[in-house]
């Protein structure tokens, strides 16, 4: 007694073999299953409302600088040394006040700096700096 025929073993299978394809689905249900929630912010934040109203305006910088011979420039203007309290003042009242960058060159005598500095704090400026170049290597 014979098992089977030749021609019954050699029959082509027409059918997909659909185990493949069903682990290869589930493993990417599981990878997007882990990484959705890492990609979604895990804390809940109620965010207030912006207004449409314009944000207060930054404050100007005055650029006050003193030359090799003691000269003083506000803003690149040569302005006298009797005038520098007086524009100071006028500055210092302005809302929201300036702040004021001094630079000095090197050669001047630190007393015309601290001369703008005294009248700078004496005319009611808050915010001030000195502006230098980084040292050369």
């Amino acid at each position: 007694m014979a098992f089977g025929t030749q021609d019954e073993t050699d029959d082509v299978m027409n059918e997909i073999n659909m185990t493949p394809l069903v682990d290869v689905m589930l493993v990417l249900l599981i990878i997007f299953i882990i990484t959705v929630p890492v990609m979604k912010h895990s804390v809940n934040v109620d965010l207030p409302q912006a207004s449409s109203q314009p944000q207060d305006p930054k404050p100007q910088t005055l650029r006050l600088s003193v030359d090799a011979q003691g000269a003083y420039f506000l803003n690149e203007a040569r302005i006298d040394d009797k005038d520098l309290p007086r524009l100071l003042k006028v500055e210092a009242a302005k809302d929201p006040q300036p702040e004021l960058h001094i630079r000095g060159d090197k050669e001047v005598r630190y007393e015309r700096v601290a001369q703008a500095m005294a009248a700078a704090q004496q005319s009611g400026l808050r915010k001030i700096g000195f502006i230098t170049e980084p040292k050369a290597n």
